[in-house]
């Protein structure tokens, strides 16, 4: 049987933080990549959270990621009492997981949050409107409504976040029998250090 060839980044630490970063950047874009649904882990006043999330931008040149929070939920007051989080990813078809440390800014009422409801779909600004606020309790699974999309352009607006994460530390995680490969990067005020890292 003829195994699939190693990926360029194999042995390579500078094409796998390329490789880190692209993938992100298509989990932003594409919708079936494994990278599209990260999970976002919080500190609650009880310890740790965790939820999926929608990853909605990757920029290397910044090092940042951005998803998009109701800021009536407990993430959102997560986020503001204690910003630092992580993410992690994995995507089974390329046997890759990613998980990055950083810290979170919630963009409310600023030119994010605008930009980035500007750039929402209709049909993903619906839940933004939703009544009561996500976590309430409900005395039956189906006793909240949701807006109309025209409604929702407005309803939803006041209570839509944009989440920016400034990634501090990256991990990078292939698997395959001929030898895992892991790197993980630290920032510093100088940018970004990586180095191998037993698997």
């Amino acid at each position: 049987m003829t195994r699939a060839p190693l990926p360029d980044f194999y042995d390579d630490l500078d094409a796998t933080f390329a490789a880190l970063w692209r993938l992100l950047g298509d989990g932003a874009a594409q919708g079936r990549s494994g990278f599209h649904l990260p999970a976002l882990a919080t500190l609650g006043p009880d310890g740790p959270r965790l939820r999926t999330v929608v990853l909605r931008a990757a920029d290397p040149e910044s090092g940042t990621l951005r998803f998009h929070c109701d800021r009536r939920s407990d993430k959102a007051a997560e986020i503001r009492a204690n910003p630092a989080c992580a993410l992690a990813a994995y995507d089974e078809a390329a046997k890759i997981q990613i998980r990055i440390e950083g810290w979170a800014t919630l963009h409310a009422d600023d030119a994010v949050a605008e930009a980035a409801w500007a750039g929402s779909r209709a049909m993903s600004r619906v839940c933004y409107g939703a009544d009561p606020a996500p976590g309430t309790g409900l005395p039956t699974g189906g006793a909240y409504t949701l807006p109309d999309e025209e409604t929702a352009a407005t309803l939803g607006r006041p209570h839509f976040a944009a989440v920016s994460v400034r990634a501090e530390r990256l991990d990078f995680l292939y698997l395959d029998r001929r030898g895992h490969r892991r790197a993980a990067w630290q920032r510093s005020p100088a940018g970004w250090s990586g180095s191998w890292i037993a698997p």
